[in-house]
């Protein structure tokens, strides 16, 4: 991937209109940016080809798909040798209940949000999934009572 200074501001420009709303035209995108249909659709085509755009996603309303319990759960291994994490990133990724995976600096290995449709679904997780893990050591859950702030723009 290239350099973020080798956008220019209607490179940028193209990228925020997208993080706002993927649905647009290139039509639509050239319109409001008052630039020509052809040059948009060449750049938004080029930063795909250089990895600025990796894919375009639909944010679904988890309420309504029955999984209003979000959860962060922090996971510190026992022992830190590499098969251990690689088997930890390995089965973490079968559960269909975990939304985000990040390896961790400092005191905690791992940070997990987890979306499950009540506290006993969330329960059944720990209990029949996430605790069958090998080498966990320490787990810790605290659970989203109100959101605040949710985007998945990208500040640049």
């Amino acid at each position: 991937m290239e350099n973020l200074n080798a956008l220019d501001e209607t490179d940028r420009a193209i990228l925020r209109v997208l993080q706002q709303d993927a649905k647009k035209t290139t039509k639509e995108i050239a319109s409001q940016l008052n630039l020509s249909i052809s040059p948009v659709y060449e750049r938004i085509r080029k930063l795909e080809q250089q990895g600025y755009i990796k894919k375009y996603v639909a944010i679904l309303d988890q309420k309504l798909l029955k999984r209003p319990i979000t959860t962060f759960c922090q996971v510190s291994m026992r022992y830190h040798n590499e098969a251990f994490i690689e088997n930890f990133e390995r089965e973490i990724q079968q559960f269909e209940e975990v939304q985000e995976c990040c390896h961790m600096a400092g005191q905690v290995d791992f940070l997990l949000k987890i979306n499950v449709e009540s506290l006993e679904a969330y329960h059944d997780f720990v209990r029949h999934k996430l605790s069958k893990i090998e080498n966990i050591g320490v787990s810790n859950s605290t659970f989203v009572l109100k959101e605040i702030k949710r985007t998945s723009a990208l500040y640049f």
